[in-house]
């Protein structure tokens, strides 16, 4: 019995579960030299922490540096997806189906929760970027950086056992779990989000799909999920599994992903990956809109959907400090760290055109939906 106990014990779960459960008490008091690397990691991320461009950017060139963090290119891609989210609400299709007030609550929403995600987790990546140029793990400076104590347990096990998928699934957990109260549960987007916009995008048009763009002979192909519960966070973590498993589980298709981030600079206009189908120049008429798609084409002589670049759809906004305390209270969240185990294809692009035609039929026929005019 006790060889079969310390056996368990040595699988990764059970051995976040042991460390998780010990009182990690006070932190002690910095040195000079840490008070001066904590500054120093703060001062970088809010630095790129200016908008969904910049964030998007800091992510990729970490993975860059750190291609072990797997984290940081599905951080990445998934970012990239945010930025299309917030210019859709100044584009062609979703501009005539919001009010104006509906869109800047939105965007406040996607602004929020992307600026929060950057601020908790980048200072994690640059201080392992630290820990790697001193050859020692320097991960008690966690707390100075207001990050979980959940996540000082799995950067020292990462450190020890470099698991790169169990970091990755934590990591995952991490941010969803950061963001349920300060954004989620969050009174204000529960009222004028979840309970309108939300409910608008989701159950009429199911627009809450996570697109990865890749290269395939024939042209861009597109990879991904939709989320069908966003309030949940329980599907938000599997939702971030199933999408790990899509862009890292097959590396094939992982160097086809990153090639096409490596070629396609993100700037928030959904022409960065379907240029034959978007423009970031209307090219429309004021006011005008006519069906322009069949079949996920564009009808012979049609013009392309205007798709803005992030900084010609929103200005920069200013945030407030994020919300103090520690989402992390049992240790049976460890649990959740378990990977899937299903083979995730990930093929979305005829629900993804489904979608767009919805969208398209709704722009033209608003007042038939009962949806208010932008």
């Amino acid at each position: 019995m006790i060889f079969f106990a310390r056996f368990k014990e040595k699988t990764p779960i059970e051995r976040i579960k042991r460390e998780l459960k010990n009182d990690p008490g006070k932190p002690a008091a910095l040195n000079y030299g840490e008070a001066l690397l904590v500054r120093q990691i703060r001062h970088a991320a809010a630095e790129r922490n200016t908008n969904n461009v910049t964030r998007t950017k800091a992510y990729w060139d970490f993975y860059r540096l750190h291609p072990e963090i797997h984290w940081a290119f599905l951080g990445h891609m998934v970012s990239r997806n945010g930025g299309w989210n917030m210019t859709d609400l100044k584009g062609e299709l979703l501009a005539r189906l919001l009010s104006g007030k509906e869109k800047r609550s939105f965007f406040s929403f996607l602004e929020r929760g992307n600026w929060l995600i950057f601020q908790d987790v980048y200072p994690q990546m640059l201080l392992y970027h630290m820990s790697m140029q001193q050859g020692r793990p320097l991960f008690h400076l966690l707390p100075y950086l207001q990050v979980s104590c959940f996540m000082e347990v799995i950067w020292n096990d990462y450190w020890e056992y470099r698991n790169d998928e169990l970091l990755a699934i934590a990591m995952v957990i991490n941010e969803q779990s950061y963001l349920e109260k300060r954004v989620i549960q969050n009174p204000v987007y529960q009222k004028e989000v979840f309970k309108t916009i939300e409910f608008k995008l989701q159950d009429i048009f199911s627009f809450n799909q996570i697109l990865f763009p890749y290269e395939e002979t024939g042209g861009v192909q597109l990879a991904g999920q939709t989320l069908h519960q966003f309030g949940s966070l329980q599907e938000r973590i599997l939702l971030g599994k199933r999408l790990y498993a899509i862009l890292l589980g097959d590396r094939g298709r992982l160097e086809r992903f990153e090639s096409w981030a490596q070629g396609h600079p993100h700037t928030g206009s959904r022409k960065d990956y379907w240029p034959q189908m978007y423009n970031n120049i209307h090219e429309g008429l004021p006011g005008k809109y006519q069906l322009k798609l069949r079949a996920c084409k564009l009808k012979p002589g049609a013009r392309r959907i205007y798709s803005p670049a992030l900084e010609n759809a929103w200005k920069n906004a200013s945030q407030p400090d994020a919300e103090e305390g520690d989402w992390y209270e049992d240790w049976h969240v460890a649990e959740q760290l378990e990977p899937l185990h299903e083979p995730i294809q990930g093929e979305i692009m005829n629900e993804y055109c489904k979608t767009l035609e919805r969208l398209e039929r709704a722009a033209l026929a608003k007042k038939a939906l009962s949806l208010r005019e932008a």
